[in-house]
């Protein structure tokens, strides 16, 4: 029986996963207030005298009909331009599987069984909700999705100095949420199965496959053999979306001897601005224009469906989260950071009924051109408020505490560029930053 400290949930991150982590966050809290602006733009447009001008722009078709890809504005952002956005979740994915939390058993068991826990009871409490009702039980995996994006950028505006451990646990969720919904979308909404461009789309990868491993460079290769694959993958009936997170996993995470960045780095770093600025934004600036009223927002209420998307977000996914974390935590070696209290996973935990980006594209999936379709997009919109309000209550009441725990985090009294925290025992030794433990005083 091992004898050694107990690993610290929520303690000082290693170095350069901190590094990493807040690279990461800057870009996605970047990226989440473009997110919001373009959702502001969409609501407003699509509630203004120019409604129909906006309709006729995502309406209208354009593309290479041969190829089975005429498609609509608003389909090319979410069948298309999304597939960037998954492409980067694949990427962050490989590297947490790699470097970060995920790349153990003992350190992936407390986000993974978080996150799973907080996918489940979300569409748990809508199968409730809807078979109560007599609804329609479609949109069950309407409510499992977090916008971290979105989550990080309601931490921007309300100035919430969160913890990098708090705000890394925060990212990982997300990371795992993301392929469990892709893993949702791939096997639930797959309709019409090609199976000769399903296997033009396997035989791509293979490819993307083994030109990876044969160190094979150039964007020339990648980028149409990229773009086939997602084709291939539009006219198979699996959701193209699918294919970007595919060539995310196979991207390489590890840089070689002489590299100074691994592949995946290196397309993270040229297409994240893109998916954060371009492409997340177009997608809900066509996703998320919707009639609203008072009426529209009551009737949220009085449907089963989509009163189950509300309490799916709201209330499954922070019990679902915190349940999971506390659980896990409870049955593992694993102590809570004595600086931090289980309030505050609560509150991080009601960041998770942010769902916008993948919550949008789910409900579209489930309910494709219909009038309930647009009431499960305000039932998102509403949740994904109220989600914000809340943890923005929360959090603020502890905020003094974050700024406190954040400065000392930061203090570098030698301006060596590397915070005094990480200064004394080496990064691997028992107790210190790489364990979870204390930080060892300067030496």
């Amino acid at each position: 029986m091992s004898t050694g400290p107990r690993p610290r949930f929520l303690g000082v991150l290693p170095w350069p996963e901190r590094q990493a982590i807040a690279s990461a966050l800057r870009a996605e809290t970047v990226g989440g207030l473009a997110l919001l602006g373009a959702a502001v733009v969409a609501l407003l447009w699509a509630n203004s005298p120019w409604r129909e001008v906006y309709e006729q722009v995502r309406d209208f078709h354009f593309g290479v009909p041969a190829l089975g890809l005429d498609l609509s504005v608003g389909h090319w952002t979410s069948d298309g331009l999304l597939s960037v956005f998954f492409l980067i979740a694949g990427i962050e994915l490989k590297r947490e599987m790699v470097s970060g939390e995920l790349r153990t058993p003992a350190t992936a068991a407390l986000p993974v069984i978080a996150a799973a826990s907080g996918m489940i009871v979300p569409a748990a409490v809508y199968l409730t909700v809807s078979g109560a009702g007599g609804g329609s039980h479609d949109g069950w995996a309407v409510p499992m999705a977090t916008d971290i994006a979105f989550a990080l950028a309601v931490l921007a505006v309300i100035s919430t100095h969160l913890p990098a451990a708090l705000r890394a646990f925060l990212l990982t969720l997300a990371v795992v949420d993301d392929l469990g919904a892709i893993l949702v979308i791939a096997v639930f909404f797959t309709s019409d199965l090609n199976l000769f461009a399903l296997g033009g789309a396997v035989i791509g990868l293979v490819v993307f496959f083994v030109l990876q491993r044969r160190r094979v460079k150039g964007w020339w290769w990648y980028a149409p053999l990229g773009i086939v694959v997602w084709a291939l993958t539009y006219n198979s009936g699996v959701h193209a979306t699918v294919a970007g997170v595919a060539m995310g996993l196979i991207l390489r995470t590890t840089p070689d001897k002489g590299e100074d960045a691994s592949p995946a780095a290196r397309t993270q770093h040229v297409l994240h601005p893109f998916s954060a600025s371009v492409a997340v934004p177009l997608f809900a600036l066509f996703a998320a224009g919707i009639g609203v009223s008072a009426k529209a927002f009551a009737d949220v209420f009085t449907r089963p469906e989509t009163l189950g998307v509300v309490l799916g977000l709201t209330v499954g996914k922070t019990v679902g989260i915190f349940a999971g974390t506390y659980l896990a935590v409870r049955y593992t070696r694993a102590r809570l950071n004595p600086d931090l209290a289980w309030a505050d996973v609560f509150g991080l935990a009601t960041l998770g009924g942010i769902g916008f980006t993948v919550a949008l594209l789910i409900g579209d999936l489930a309910f494709p051109g219909t009038a309930l379709g647009d009431e499960v997009k305000a039932a998102v919109l509403l949740a994904s408020v109220l989600s914000a309000a809340v943890a923005a209550a929360l959090l603020r009441r502890r905020n003094r505490l974050y700024r406190e725990l954040c400065e000392a985090e930061d203090v570098d009294s030698d301006a060596d560029g590397i915070p005094d925290i990480y200064q004394g025992r080496g990064a691997g030794s028992p107790g210190g930053p790489a364990d979870g433990g204390s930080p060892a005083p300067r030496g």
